[in-house]
């Protein structure tokens, strides 16, 4: 792989790959290639490539993944990845997370977690602490604004009821939904999040306000408190 892509035969080169068979027949190290775009000396962009992969390899976050978790100074510790490739391999990876925001937000629906959950997946899952998001509805289903009200540790993130519905209020809002993040990746509630998510719910109550659900993100998997009934013993 040392030797220059202009050197390698022409059906094996990325560039010419990607305009005869598209984006989607490139394997990861050839993407990051084009990406990367040059090598450095006595590497070629694909050599580049497959050592970022095998760094990325030896992280909790294999594979492209690892995109989103290595800081520019961690990428600039790769021989051939300067500043400006790392800056590049950083806004990749933050572009492809607000494409999937992008793509999930037309079809956002309290009553259907589902599509709450594809809006957040993208954003939540790859946070290596616990994050509060509120989203702010009106009686339409209409979303009026979300916002991040807490950033927490590894294990928590801390809200008060009146810190949320200032902001709801402050919104006009009818309903809120919440959402976090558990940086395990296991969704499962904890006995905090239900005494949480109980106060939030009769905090609501009397100002009028509506708690929905209380979502919380895993890697690739959420749990809803309303869809999985644990609401019911709030309403009584």
């Amino acid at each position: 792989m040392n030797y220059k892509i202009s050197e390698m035969p022409k059906e094996q080169r990325p560039y010419e790959k990607c305009l005869r068979e598209g984006a989607a027949a490139l394997n990861d190290s050839e993407l990051l290639a084009v990406i990367l775009k040059n090598g450095t000396k006595g590497k070629s962009s694909l050599a580049l490539a497959e050592e970022l992969l095998r760094v990325m390899a030896k992280t909790p976050y294999p594979g492209l993944l690892g995109l989103l978790h290595l800081s520019v100074r961690e990428l600039t510790q790769i021989q051939g990845i300067g500043t400006v490739k790392a800056i590049q391999l950083k806004c990749i990876g933050e572009l492809s997370k607000r494409i999937a925001v992008s793509a999930a937000k037309p079809m956002l629906n309290y009553r259907q977690p589902v599509t709450i959950a594809q809006y957040y997946m993208e954003q939540l899952r790859h946070e290596e602490q616990e994050q509060l998001v509120c989203m702010f509805f009106d009686n339409a289903m209409h979303l009026l604004g979300e916002q991040v009200l807490s950033r927490g540790t590894v294990n928590s993130a801390v809200i008060t009821p009146r810190e949320i519905f200032i902001e709801a209020l402050r919104h006009h809002a009818v309903c809120i939904v919440l959402i976090h993040n558990h940086p395990s990746g296991d969704p499962s509630p904890s006995s905090e999040d239900l005494l949480t998510t109980e106060r939030i719910f009769r905090a609501g109550q009397m100002l009028g306000v509506q708690l929905v659900d209380h979502l919380i993100i895993g890697d690739q998997s959420y749990i809803s408190l309303r869809e999985q009934g644990l609401f019911k013993g709030f309403e009584h």
